[in-house]
């Protein structure tokens, strides 16, 4: 899963990026408000922590922005700001969680990951998948009873085909899910991924839809 994290506070944001990434997230990092509308305009994250205190922009035109282009990407605000106006005007502009500073950040990862069950119309905890079973929360894997280790790329595109069990995800998107900025990637990279779950759980786990990208079918097991 991919997050976009703005942020300008330099000690706070390496933190809450280091965290977000131990956690198995992708996190492209941006400390003004300006840079973060343009990112938001060009590509496309799963999640967006927004802090309301930004320069050149601030956090909550970033937010309006978003949502009257029609961008429906959970965000959670974080800020320093604890008045209830603040947080009611923040929700009614369009974010779907609010925390203040200072916050915990296993806090943090379950509102997190509760953005994510809400946003896929998901109430259970664990993403199931006839014989697999992911928990996001543990970052666990079990396949016919038995744990599976998968790297932590393997884990993140297992769970972001889970979570999309139906649909057809671009190349580009998953790739895009898996590696932020500035990361080096090799051309055949999301292939050999694709290899390595297929080896895991079968060949015909993951379809490959040519010219588009991949997709798992969707099971009635599914939650």
């Amino acid at each position: 899963m991919r997050i976009l994290l703005v942020e300008d506070d330099e000690l706070l944001g390496e933190g809450t990026r280091k965290g977000l990434i131990q956690d198995g997230y992708t996190v492209d990092w941006v400390k003004d408000g300006a840079l973060a509308d343009q990112a938001l305009k060009t590509e496309k994250f799963d999640l967006v922590v927004l802090d309301l205190g930004l320069p050149k922009m601030p956090g909550i035109s970033v937010l309006q922005f978003m949502r009257d282009r029609g961008d429906s990407t959970p965000v959670l605000i974080l800020t320093a700001r604890e008045s209830i106006e603040e947080r009611v005007k923040g929700l009614d502009t369009g974010a779907d969680d609010y925390l203040t500073k200072p916050f915990d950040l296993y806090e943090l990862l379950a509102r997190l990951r509760a953005l994510q069950r809400r946003f896929a119309s998901r109430a259970a905890p664990l993403l199931v998948h006839g014989d697999i079973s992911l928990d996001p929360a543990s970052h666990t894997v079990n396949y016919k009873g038995e744990p599976i280790n998968l790297s932590r790329r393997e884990f993140a595109l297992l769970h972001v085909l889970l979570e999309n069990a139906g649909r057809v995800l671009s190349r580009e998107h998953l790739t895009q899910s898996l590696y932020g900025w500035g990361e080096e990637v090799d051309s055949n990279a999301l292939e050999v991924h694709v290899h390595n779950l297929r080896k895991r759980f079968g060949q015909d786990f993951i379809r490959t839809v040519r010219g588009i990208g991949y997709t798992i079918e969707r099971s009635k097991d599914s939650k």
